[in-house]
């Protein structure tokens, strides 16, 4: 019998088992406790380290002035089981089991939280000197070689590539960002926003170039496709990451486009008992007509009590947020709430060539996503007022002397 449908009587004598020990599993087991599940909770982790929160690798962690990010819990007064170091290689859901390496792990109830994985930057693997940052490890190599101040080059300027390339000037390292795309966070924003963020690097003693690809690494240098070299000392690949779900190969979870968990408005999987949450799984979202996939810190920490409720089953539950995150880089604070794609204007609130700006994107009078630079009460006010669909006057709206909450129509 399915999950969905048993007797409320049993949920005492369930077994709950996580996938996944970053921030979206650490808090869907902490969730289920915080909601009054009262069944075994076993959280798995394939790093030998403590749960560990993410944003500060590239930053405090990156940069020596952090030993560590683990989170603060403890898991032994939740009775939560903790298994680290122990790596998940497939699951059998007709049989309820988990497969792992050191063999199978029953479950009544599975959370899918494996995250998303860096993409590998094609024939660099094996060369010395290249570097990923997404684990502890990573940021724990990356570290020495921002103390002896190498010469390194950065490829990918997305979020990732930019918040390394601000540590890596902070630590006093000459740094080169080289980008395919015309402009810095061209999978994210549109060229209009996007653009004015290219002088950043620059003012930031960093070397940005556009229409760059890299044709191969060799030892100490970067080679790119019009035959130029860079030096490296290191190189740093921020090119992007994609679900972790291989592992999911044959066991009849129906998969998306971007091999993503495609789960369904309370994160159910395809399958009875399974369901997915953080990076590694897309969601239909209401509010905005499609579905979405979200790899930020936000989506990790709010999906987590949607799939608690619905595991404990007092009443459904949907998940269906406005997506939000942030990004250091270059001495400011870039923040972003909701999802442009659909809108239909575009108005600024300010000179993107100052400290501080926002742009509104709006579909008809409702906004429906802003990102703000430097100016957290836009980001503060606006967040509210998309999960309100509240209509806007367009004209006050642009007048950045005005707090946004005045252009409420």
């Amino acid at each position: 019998m399915s999950e969905q449908t048993r007797d409320q009587g049993t949920v005492a004598g369930r077994r709950v088992v996580v996938v996944g020990a970053g921030m979206a599993g650490v808090q869907t087991a902490v969730a289920l406790r915080e909601q009054g599940f009262t069944g075994t909770v076993t959280l798995i982790g394939a790093e030998p380290h403590q749960p560990y929160d993410r944003p500060p690798l590239s930053k405090a962690v990156l940069l020596g002035k952090a030993e560590g990010s683990a989170f603060d819990v403890d898991f032994e007064a939740l009775g939560i089981e903790v298994q680290l170091g122990r790596e998940v290689v497939g699951v059998r859901p007709a049989d309820h089991e988990l497969d792992t390496a050191e063999g199978p792990v029953p479950y009544d109830v599975l959370v899918l939280a494996t995250g998303a994985e860096p993409i590998r930057l094609p024939g660099a693997d094996g060369i010395p000197g290249v570097h990923l940052l997404r684990t502890l490890d990573d940021a724990e190599r990356l570290r020495p070689v921002l103390a002896r101040q190498h010469d390194i080059v950065v490829v990918g300027a997305g979020w990732i590539g930019a918040e390394f390339a601000t540590a890596a000037r902070e630590a006093g390292c000459a740094v080169t960002v080289v980008e395919a795309a015309d402009r810095p966070l061209a999978g994210a924003l549109p060229a209009e926003v996007a653009a004015p963020m290219a002088a950043w690097y620059a003012a930031a003693g960093a070397t940005l170039r556009t229409h760059a690809r890299v044709a191969h690494v060799e030892p100490g240098e970067v080679v790119l496709d019009d035959g130029s070299r860079l030096p490296a000392g290191a190189v740093v690949v921020g090119i992007g990451a994609r679900p972790a779900t291989a592992w999911l190969a044959g066991s009849g979870i129906e998969l998306g486009a971007h091999r993503e968990v495609l789960a369904d408005a309370g994160l159910r999987t395809s399958v009875p008992d399974v369901y997915a949450v953080g990076d590694c799984a897309s969601f239909p979202s209401g509010r905005y007509g499609e579905r979405l996939l979200v790899h930020h810190w936000d989506n990790a920490l709010q999906g987590p009590r949607t799939v608690a409720a619905n595991i404990v089953g007092e009443s459904p539950a949907v998940y269906d947020p406005v997506p939000y995150f942030w990004s250091e880089q270059f001495g400011r604070f870039v923040q972003y709430a909701g999802h442009h794609a659909s809108a239909d204007t575009t108005l600024w609130r300010g000179d993107p060539a100052t400290p501080a700006w926002s742009v509104c994107w709006l579909l008809g009078d409702r906004l429906v996503a802003l990102l703000a630079v430097g100016r957290p009460r836009d980001l503060a006010q606006g967040r509210r007022l998309i999960e309100s669909a509240t209509p806007m006057d367009h004209t006050l709206l642009a007048d950045a002397s005005l707090p946004m909450k005045a252009a409420i129509a």
